[in-house]
């Protein structure tokens, strides 16, 4: 769990709601606030021994993330996504995702290459809490993203999939489940460091181990199959 680290009183009221939304996010991603639950802005103040201002335009900055939702006469909550979005939100996934892993592939290098190595490796043998093996899997794509050299895509892409990984956290499936899906990230290793394998292909069978009938929302996965 991510800890409140407090803030000098010197520090800037943009600084102080920078801070506020950063810690709240990781919480979010680490399972503490799971989706659905609300965000109370009186309480995250005296975490964070500050007023209720900050704390609002923090969440208001989160919710234009996408992480959080603001529901009229009850407050911000953690944003929960229905199947259908999530199946939505992988369909954008797959194009944008692709898209990534081919300019990763050509702007590879040993530092990064031996980066990845080592998060498929901590994933391979991962046998700790859930929220560790969904924090891994989220630097690992992550990675892939800011090493294609298109700060305007790896932004897109993490807009896109914040919800998704929070929802990932919480996810209900067996420790056996999420260690396949953890192990698969090194076919997907394979393809950003020169394997023959189209990326859409690699992507669709990566998110197929947690989403079922993406052709109904992908017509990349139509086309793949």
């Amino acid at each position: 769990m991510a800890t409140v680290e407090h803030l000098a009183p010197s520090e800037t009221p943009s600084t102080l709601r920078n801070h506020i939304a950063r810690v709240l996010r990781q919480q979010i991603l680490e399972g503490r606030f799971k989706p659905g639950d609300r965000l109370n802005e009186s309480q995250i103040a005296r975490e964070f021994s500050t007023s209720r201002i900050p704390v609002r335009e923090a969440l208001s900055h989160l919710q234009e993330q996408g992480l959080v939702m603001n529901l009229e006469r009850r407050g911000m909550f953690v944003i929960q996504l229905s199947e259908v979005e999530v199946q939505q939100i992988n369909s954008l996934r797959i194009v944008l995702e692709a898209e990534a892993m081919k300019l990763a592939r050509v702007h590879m290098t040993a530092e990064v290459r031996a980066q990845l190595e080592a998060l498929v490796e901590q994933m391979e043998h991962w046998e700790g809490p859930l929220a560790e093996a969904a924090d891994l899997d989220r630097r690992f794509h992550q990675l892939i993203w800011r090493t294609a050299g298109n700060p305007w895509l790896e932004r897109m892409l993490d807009q896109l999939t914040i919800a998704l990984f929070a929802h990932k956290t919480l996810e209900h499936v067996s420790r056996e489940m999420r260690q396949w899906r953890l192990n698969h990230h090194r076919e997907l290793l394979d393809v950003v460091t020169g394997g023959n394998v189209d990326p859409r292909m690699a992507l669709l069978t990566h998110l197929r181990m947690a989403y079922s009938e993406p052709e109904r929302f992908s017509s990349m996965a139509l086309a793949i199959d």
